[in-house]
């Protein structure tokens, strides 16, 4: 099961807004995850514990060294369009990451 964590900078609205938004497509996709959310800081301090981390363009920069470590980031200009966070779980892999995870 992948472990996701959606991001924000004070980990209130926009936050829950994505983790909604991401169970919804994860299920749509097929792909079994544990979504939790939480604010920038702490995203960051525990990003080794996530598969994948989902926020806002603006906050990219704050997971670059949990990218590097091989987490995947997801970025999105418009918190609540399905297609464009649909669009971009695939692209970053999320599908074969779930099958690497589970095996």
């Amino acid at each position: 099961m992948l472990k996701v964590v959606a991001a924000c900078g004070s980990g209130m609205g926009s936050s829950m807004m994505i983790k909604l938004k991401l169970q919804k497509v994860l299920k749509e996709l097929g792909i079994a995850a544990d979504v939790k959310n939480t604010n920038a800081g702490e995203a960051k301090s525990t990003a080794s514990q996530y598969h994948v981390i989902v926020c806002s363009e603006s906050l990219r920069d704050t997971f670059k060294s949990a990218e590097e470590r091989g987490t995947a980031v997801v970025t999105l200009k418009n918190l609540l369009d399905e297609k464009e966070l649909k669009e971009k779980l695939l692209q970053a892999g999320v599908a074969e990451l779930e099958k690497k995870v589970t095996v």
